[in-house]
C-alpha cells in the first residue's frame, strides 16, 4: 500500500510517527530478550520470575505500541483502528493483543508457570506475524519517499 501525498504529509507532521519509530526497535529488542527467557525458562524449569515480569513488560510495551500506533492512524487516516488502508496491520496486531493479554489472564487464574509461558510462545508468533507487516509497511514507505525525492529532483528538460 502507498500513502497518498496528503497521508505521507500527515504522516511526516504527525508526533506519533517518532514515538513508533523508535518505540518498535525497542519492543523488539524487549521481544528478544523475552524469548531467550522463556526458552530458558522452558528448557530448564529455571529462573520464572525474570521470565514472567519481562513478558508482562511486553505485554505492556504491546499495550502502549497498540495506543500510540491508535493515534498515529487517526492522524494520517482518520479512523482511529482499522482504517481500510491499514486494516489487515490492525487485524494483526488485535490477534496479538489477544494472545498477549490471555498470557496475563492466565497469570491472574492461576495457570500453572509452563502453560503460560507456552501461552507467551504462541503470542511471540503472533507479535512476528505484526512486527513482519510493520518492517514490510517501513520497507514499501522508505521506497515510496526515495522515489518521491528523486522524482521532485529529476529535471524535466532533461527527461
Amino acid at each position: 500500500m502507498r500513502y497518498t501525498p496528503e497521508q505521507l504529509e500527515r504522516r511526516n507532521r504527525s508526533i506519533w510517527t517518532p514515538v513508533q519509530a523508535i518505540g518498535a526497535p525497542i519492543q523488539l529488542l524487549i521481544f528478544f530478550v523475552n524469548v531467550v527467557l522463556v526458552v530458558r525458562f522452558l528448557a530448564t524449569g529455571a529462573d520464572y520470575e525474570p521470565a514472567h515480569a519481562v513478558s508482562v513488560v511486553k505485554v505492556l510495551m504491546l499495550y502502549f505500541m497498540t495506543v500510540t500506533g491508535m493515534f498515529w492512524e487517526h492522524d494520517v487516516f482518520g479512523p482511529w483502528f482499522l482504517a481500510k488502508e491499514f486494516f489487515w496491520e490492525d487485524f494483526v496486531n488485535l490477534i496479538a493483543l489477544i494472545a498477549h493479554t490471555a498470557f496475563l489472564v492466565s497469570g491472574w487464574l492461576g495457570a500453572e508457570p509452563v502453560t503460560q509461558m507456552w501461552i507467551m510462545c504462541i503470542a511471540f508468533l503472533t507479535y512476528l506475524a505484526n512486527f513482519t507487516q510493520f518492517l514490510v509497511r517501513g520497507i514499501q514507505s522508505a521506497a515510496q519517499k526515495r522515489a518521491a525525492r528523486r522524482a521532485a529532483h529529476t529535471d524535466p528538460l532533461i527527461s
